[in-house]
């Protein structure tokens, strides 16, 4: 339940908002979304390159002609993160700031002077969350995996979980309570392809994604998913795709990218994976363990 969830698992919000408009929007969130209040767009663009927030609400009243390029900019450089302009009040300046933000490109004006304004501002954070590449991904992937022993899925679930941090095998088997040499023997066992590469395309996934925001550069994409440096960032990309990362920028979208996941790791090995329990011993496993004296 939405309500349940903890503070790290809600959908992180940039706000260029008035103080008061701040209690309000935090109270109207509660258990829904987490805000990250700024003092200026030039803030709040922060945060977007650097992937700690995934929609941004900027007030009516924070938006005068010489606010406009750069809300253009935010939107230019940022077209898959949710925009919403907030309208808490009307002032003699109101008209004039809207007409600035239509011209922009923010098409999304929510007015909170009714309580239903309030309900579609939640509704309009919280469907961001649901937009993300995991969620797209694992949405995919259920189809192509019905079936697949529980073993396998939580397979497919650990790489496009909510952590990223999950960048090594050896933090994968962690994760899934099991020795990184077991993992790859039965990987190898079933003739399939090694988890290593498996993890690897899958960050490519959340990097082609993060890349449909021209405001993200290689570099700040390389420290979201935490590859050492923007060349260690690079060389994954030739290795995987023989490809530069500008080229692998224009080339992929997130889904395209998954897609490419699913042709080269999922549709030609799905025989294999609806019987694949890789966190399961064996049958027999038990009694090859044990001295020949007790059997």
């Amino acid at each position: 339940m939405l309500a349940t969830m903890g503070p790290q698992s809600l959908t992180p919000v940039a706000t260029v908002l008035l103080p008061p408009e701040r209690l309000r929007v935090d109270a109207a969130g509660e258990g829904l979304y987490r805000t990250l209040h700024r003092d200026s767009l030039d803030d709040a663009m922060h945060d977007l390159k650097a992937h700690r927030a995934h929609a941004v609400v900027i007030s009516v009243a924070c938006c005068g002609g010489s606010e406009a390029d750069k809300v253009a900019q935010l939107v230019r450089e940022f077209p898959r993160v949710p925009a919403v302009a907030l309208l808490t009040q009307v002032e003699p300046s109101t008209p004039r700031a809207v007409l600035y933000l239509g011209r922009s490109g923010l098409q999304t004006l929510i007015d909170v002077r009714t309580a239903g304004g309030w309900r579609e501002l939640r509704e309009a954070l919280v469907a961001e969350r649901g937009a993300t590449v995991e969620r797209l991904a694992l949405g995919q992937l259920a189809l192509d995996l019905v079936g697949v022993p529980p073993d396998c899925w939580r397979f497919f679930e650990a790489l496009f979980g909510p952590s990223a941090r999950i960048t090594t095998v050896r933090t994968l088997a962690a994760h899934l309570h099991v020795l990184p040499s077991t993992l790859m023997s039965r990987f190898f066992r079933a003739r399939l392809p090694a988890p290593k590469r498996y993890l690897a395309t899958a960050r490519l996934v959340r990097a082609a994604h993060l890349f449909e925001n021209p405001g993200r550069s290689v570099a700040s994409v390389a420290n979201v998913l935490d590859y050492s440096s923007p060349q260690s960032f690079g060389r994954h990309v030739r290795t995987m795709l023989h490809a530069t990362a500008v080229e692998f920028r224009r080339r992929y979208t997130g889904q395209r990218m998954l897609d490419h996941f699913r042709e080269e790791l999922v549709i030609p090995y799905l025989p294999t994976l609806r019987v694949f329990a890789p966190l399961t011993p064996p049958p027999g496993w038990l009694a090859a363990q044990l001295p020949r004296d007790v059997m």
